[in-house]
C-alpha cells in the first residue's frame, strides 16, 4: 500500500477543468499554492480552454504551482477525448504515487475521480463550487448530471461545498451521504480589499467616473447565470429616479455583444461603465457604494465576500449560498430572482440612505473574516490531515 503519512510530504494532485478567470478556479490556484509545501507536494492539471472571461493560467504558474495542461481536457462533451483523458490521468496517478487526488468542476470531477479509483489513489475529495445542473437546465440534461454525480460522489471519500445549501441540494438529489459532506467557505486575500487610504476621486476620474457621483458595481461573467439583462432593467430604473447614479459593469463573457446593444437601445450609455477583464478589483470595489449581484443561481460567489471585505453593502438575489454571506437588513439586503423591481428598489433604499448603507458596510467587513483564504488553506490541509490519519489507523488495524 502506499504511504499515506510520515516525515515525507504527501503527494497531492488537484485536478479542474479550466483555468478561466472564476470563482473555483482562484479557490483552486489559492488552495495549491498555499497549501504546506512541507507536508504536501502539489500539482495541478487543468485543460486549455480559456475564453473570453480571462485566464489564469500565467498566474498560477507564477505563483509555484506544479502546473500541467492535458490538451484533451475540455469543458465540451466529447466522448473520444473524455476516454484519452480518462487514460492520461490513470497513467499520472499511477506514476505520481499521488495519496490523495482532489478535483474541481463538474467534468474534470467525473473523469478525475474515476480515474482516481482506476489508479488505486488511496484518497478522493471533491470540491462543489456550484453544482453543474440546475433548475432551470432542460429536464433529461438535468438527470443525466444528477445520476453522474451520485455515480462519482460513490467513488469519493469527502465531498467539500463552498455553501452549506450545496450539501442540501445534494442529499436531496441523493449525492453522497451526509457524512461524506463538509462546508470549507471559499477563500480570499482580505487585506487586498481593506483600503483605509485609497484615494477615491482619483480612481474615479481615472475610469472616466464624475467626481461624487454613486457607483453601483457588480463583477463576474457575462453569461446567462450572471443574468445582465435583469441588471440593465435595474440600472433604467434606478438612474430615472436617481439620474447622477453610475454603474459598473467588471468583466467578459459571452454576453458582452447583447449587453452593449442593450446599453445602447436602452440609452443609457451615459450611466454604465463597462470595463471588461480588470485584474485591480479590489481598487475597483474601493470605488463602489454599493455593490450588486443579479444571479439566477450560484455557489456561494467569491464576490460577495470580497465586496464585504470592502466595505460595501451588498444587494443581491436571494439564490443559493448567497444567503449564507448576506443577512438580509444587516449587511445587505437580498431580493427574489427575476424581479428588476425588487432589485431597483433595494438600490434605491441605500443609495437613499448612506448611513444605513454605512452600517451594513461595516457589518459586511467584520463578517468576511469567515472567508480568509488562511481559514480556507487551514481547513483544507486539517481535512487532508484527518483522512490520512484515518486510512492509516485502517491499515494498521487490517494488518493486526
Amino acid at each position: 500500500m502506499r504511504r499515506l503519512e510520515g516525515a515525507e510530504t504527501t503527494k497531492v494532485l488537484h485536478v479542474i477543468t479550466r483555468l478561466i478567470l472564476g470563482g473555483a478556479q482562484q479557490n483552486t490556484m489559492i488552495t495549491t499554492s498555499r497549501l504546506d509545501p512541507e507536508k504536501f507536494a502539489v500539482t495541478l492539471v487543468s485543460g486549455p480552454q480559456t475564453g473570453s472571461e480571462g485566464e489564469i493560467i500565467g498566474e498560477v504558474r507564477r505563483r509555484g504551482v506544479r502546473l500541467l495542461i492535458l490538451r484533451d481536457l475540455v469543458r465540451e462533451l466529447s466522448p473520444w477525448r473524455d476516454l484519452l483523458v480518462f487514460v492520461k490521468l490513470v497513467r499520472l496517478m499511477r506514476s505520481g504515487a499521488f495519496s490523495i487526488v482532489h478535483t474541481h468542476s463538474s467534468k474534470a470531477g467525473i473523469i478525475g475521480r474515476a480515474a482516481a479509483k482506476a489508479a488505486g489513489v488511496p484518497l478522493v475529495v471533491h470540491t462543489v463550487h456550484g453544482w453543474g445542473f440546475h433548475d432551470r437546465m432542460w429536464a433529461p440534461r438535468r438527470w443525466l448530471f444528477v445520476a453522474l454525480e451520485r455515480w462519482a460522489a460513490a467513488l469519493s471519500d469527502k465531498l467539500i461545498v463552498v455553501a452549506s445549501v450545496l450539501k442540501e441540494t445534494g442529499l436531496r438529489h441523493g449525492i453522497g451521504r451526509e457524512d461524506q459532506y463538509v462546508t470549507i467557505y471559499s477563500g480570499i486575500d482580505l487585506g487586498e480589499f481593506d483600503r483605509p487610504q485609497f484615494d477615491t476621486a482619483r480612481a474615479k476620474k481615472e475610469l472616466g467616473l464624475p467626481a461624487g457621483v454613486p457607483v453601483v458595481g457588480t463583477v463576474g461573467r457575462l453569461s446567462a447565470q450572471k443574468n445582465p439583462d435583469d441588471l440593465l432593467a435595474v440600472v433604467l430604473k434606478v438612474v430615472r429616479q436617481m439620474p447622477e447614479v453610475h454603474f459598473m459593469i467588471v468583466g467578459d463573457g459571452p454576453l458582452r455583444g447583447r449587453v452593449e446593444e442593450s446599453i445602447r437601445a436602452m440609452g443609457i450609455s451615459k450611466n454604465v461603465l463597462l470595463t471588461g477583464i480588470r485584474h485591480d478589483v479590489p481598487d475597483l470595489m474601493a470605488v463602489l457604494d454599493v455593490f450588486v449581484l443579479t444571479s439566477l443561481w450560484e455557489g456561494l460567489p467569491r464576490v460577495i465576500p470580497q465586496a464585504m471585505a470592502a466595505g460595501k453593502p451588498v444587494v443581491c438575489t436571494n439564490v443559493d449560498g448567497n444567503a449564507e454571506a448576506v443577512t438580509h437588513g444587516l449587511n445587505g439586503l437580498l431580493v427574489p430572482p427575476k424581479d428588476p423591481d425588487a432589485l431597483a428598489n433595494a438600490l434605491l433604499q441605500l443609495l437613499q440612505n448612506p448611513g444605513l448603507a454605512a452600517r451594513m458596510g461595516h457589518e459586511g467587513r467584520r463578517r468576511a473574516a469567515n472567508f480568509s483564504a488562511e481559514k480556507m488553506v487551514k481547513d483544507i490541509e486539517e481535512l487532508y490531515h484527518g483522512l490520512l490519519n484515518k486510512r492509516a489507523a485502517q491499515a494498521v488495524a487490517s494488518g493486526a
